[in-house]
C-alpha cells in the first residue's frame, strides 16, 4: 500500500513551479512517467508527502532541432527518442539506449527527465547524453539554469537539482560531421534488465587524429561517469590499436564498480575494457 499523500496535476508549467516553490520546505517530488517513483513508492523506499503530476504540461514535451542545437523535453518520452529521425541523426548511442531500455509498455511511459533525475548509477540514457556533452536545463519560479551533466550528480542519488526546480529539457550540440558515437548495453538478458555495464562513446576527428573523445560509464560507480583520463589519452593521437588498447585499460582503471546480485566488480571492470576497446574500434572505423 502507498502512504498518503498529496497529489496536484497543474496544467502549466509556471502552475507546477508554483506548487514546487509553495511546497520545496516540506518536500515535494515530480511526477512523470512514474516507471521508477511508482515502483519505489509501492515498496516504501519512498514516502514523498506531496506529489506534482507533470501529465498534462504539453510543453514539456517535445524534440527539438534549433540550428545546430538538440532540445528534449524533460517530459519526452523514451519511445519518442525511439522513433525520431532527428534523434537519430543527432545522437545515434541515444536511440540505441532507448531501444534497449525496458519493455515497449515502459518506454512508452518513462521520460528523459525522469531518467536523469532518479539518479540511478544503471540508468541507461545518461552515459549516451554524457558521451553528447549534453546539459540539463533547471526551472524555478525565480529563473532558469544550465548545468553540464557532467557536472550535475553529485553522488549515489545525489544531484543538484534544489526542491523547487523541475527538469525541462536536455539538450547538446549537434556533432561535427566527422563524428560518431556507439552505446552498448550488457545484462543479463536481452529485455528488461537492468544494466550490467552500460559504455557510451563519441569520437570526432580531423585528419587521422582524433579531435575529441567522450567516455560514458554506467553501472561501474556511485553515479554515471566520465572515463576522462582515458579520453585524454585519444585526444590529439592517431586511432591505432595502441591507442584504443591504452584508453580502455585506462577507463577500466578509473570506474569504481562493487559488487552486487548481478556481477562482481571484477567482472565489470573486466566488462568495461572489452567494451571500452570495441566501441572505441567500431565508431574510428566509422569515421575512416
Amino acid at each position: 500500500m502507498y502512504a498518503e499523500f498529496e497529489l496536484d496535476i497543474p496544467d502549466s508549467l509556471d502552475g507546477a513551479l508554483g506548487i514546487m516553490a509553495a511546497g520545496a520546505a516540506k518536500g515535494v517530488t515530480p511526477l512523470a512517467g512514474g516507471t521508477n517513483l511508482i515502483v519505489d513508492m509501492r515498496a516504501g523506499r519512498e514516502r514523498p508527502v506531496r506529489v506534482v503530476g507533470l501529465g498534462k504540461i504539453d510543453e514539456l514535451r517535445g524534440i527539438v532541432c534549433d540550428g545546430d542545437r538538440i532540445s528534449v523535453g524533460g517530459r519526452t518520452t523514451v519511445a519518442d527518442l525511439l522513433y525520431s529521425p532527428e534523434i537519430a541523426a543527432a545522437g545515434p548511442s541515444l536511440v540505441e539506449a532507448a531501444r534497449l531500455f525496458a519493455g515497449q509498455m515502459v518506454r512508452n511511459a518513462a521520460t528523459v527527465g525522469g531518467n536523469i533525475a532518479c539518479g540511478s548509477p544503471a540508468a541507461d540514457l545518461v552515459p549516451p547524453l554524457l558521451s553528447l556533452d549534453a546539459e540539463v536545463t533547471l526551472v524555478n519560479g525565480s529563473g532558469t539554469r544550465s548545468v553540464p551533466l557532467d557536472e550535475y550528480f553529485l553522488g549515489y542519488k545525489r544531484d543538484l537539482r534544489g526542491q523547487d526546480e523541475l527538469i525541462t529539457r536536455v539538450s547538446w550540440r549537434r556533432p561535427v560531421e566527422r563524428s560518431a558515437n556507439a552505446f552498448y548495453k550488457l545484462a543479463r538478458r536481452k529485455g528488461d534488465a537492468i544494466t550490467v555495464t552500460g559504455v557510451a562513446v563519441t569520437l570526432s576527428a580531423e585528419g587521422e587524429r582524433c579531435s575529441r573523445a567522450r567516455i560514458a560509464l554506467g553501472a561501474v560507480a556511485p553515479v554515471v561517469m566520465r572515463a576522462k583520463r582515458a579520453e585524454a589519452l585519444l585526444e590529439g593521437e592517431t586511432l591505432g590499436f595502441a591507442a584504443i588498447d591504452a584508453a580502455a585499460r585506462q577507463a577500466a582503471e578509473e570506474c569504481q564498480p562493487i559488487d552486487d546480485v548481478r556481477a562482481s566488480a571484477g567482472y565489470r571492470r573486466h566488462a568495461v575494457e572489452a567494451l571500452v576497446r570495441r566501441l572505441l574500434t567500431q565508431t574510428r572505423d566509422r569515421l575512416i
